[in-house]
This record gives structure tokens, sequence and C-alpha cells, in this order.
């Protein structure tokens, strides 16, 4: 597994908006991708800041999102980020994510 985090920096007062954009475009996106099992978005609006965390079953899935439609995401976060999305990515080497998937679906 793999997971991409993606830290930004928010735009004053937009922080309802990008919660928006991100429940209703960018959310629905990542859940039609293929190896997306889950993801989450801590947010610190305090700084102005936002973590997205997304889990990637192969690094290929992850790669292939990258490069499809991430560039589409930051079109859509445009008017509400302050500067570019800073993006890293790791190899997971253990997880719960499987059990929980396992659980909530049983």
């Amino acid at each position: 597994m793999f997971a991409r985090f993606v830290s930004m920096r928010l735009k004053s007062g937009s922080l309802t908006e990008f919660d928006r954009i991100l429940d209703k475009e960018v959310i629905p996106l990542l859940q039609r991708q293929k190896g997306f099992p889950a993801g989450n978005r801590p947010n610190e609006p305090e700084r102005g800041e936002a973590v997205g965390i997304s889990i990637w079953e192969q690094k290929e899935n992850a790669e292939s999102y990258n490069r499809e439609k991430f560039p589409e995401v930051q079109q859509l976060l445009t008017k509400v980020l302050d500067g570019t999305p800073q993006v890293k990515t790791y190899e997971v080497s253990h997880s719960t994510i499987y059990k929980l998937t396992a659980h909530v679906t049983a």
C-alpha cells in the first residue's frame, strides 16, 4: 500500500468553501479511482492549513491518480488555496485499513 500526503495552505476565510469542494467534488472523484480504499483530511483552520491523506492499494494506482486526476483536483481547489499543494508519497508497511474496511462492510 501507498499513502499520499498533500499539504495545502488555505486562503483566509476559505475553509467552508474548501470543505464543500472536497465533499462534493474531490472525494467522489477519488472514490471512483482504482485502488483507492480510503482517505481523510485533517485541518488546522487556525493556521490556514489542511492535509489530504489518501491510501492506495498499489504504487501504480497512486501514480496514475497523480498523473491523470490530481491536476483536475488542483484546478477545483485553485480559488481556495494559497500556493501550490506539496505532495509526498510513502510506502505503507503496516496498516489496519483493511481490517477497518472489512469490519464496516461486515
